[in-house]
């Protein structure tokens, strides 16, 4: 199976931002609000517990994303680069 989703994440000005396929991402605080003060990553707080449920529930189903999202954001969000990095849907489905 092809995907082809790319998440963006970059620091302007040390604010993060996070786009797929160059749009900005949804946080998806409707399905669980870990953090109102938008996306962090490269370590295991609650702005990068809100991006790794943000870009499971765009990449699976919104259950899928809630059952997995924190094994997510320790296996993959917290070890993100500070400045900016690249993950392609290739790399959450393994």
């Amino acid at each position: 199976m092809a995907y082809h989703n790319i998440y963006v994440g970059i620091r302007y000005r040390d604010v993060p931002f996070v786009a797929v396929n160059g749009k900005p991402l949804s946080p998806r605080q409707d399905l669980i609000e870990h953090s109102s003060k938008g996306f962090e990553w490269g370590y295991g707080g609650c702005r990068p517990t809100q991006l790794a449920l943000a870009i499971l529930a765009h990449e699976l189903t919104d259950a899928q994303a809630l059952d997995h999202h924190h094994r997510f954001k320790w296996d993959i969000i917290a070890s993100l680069p500070h400045q900016a990095w690249t993950l392609y849907a290739e790399d959450i489905h393994g």
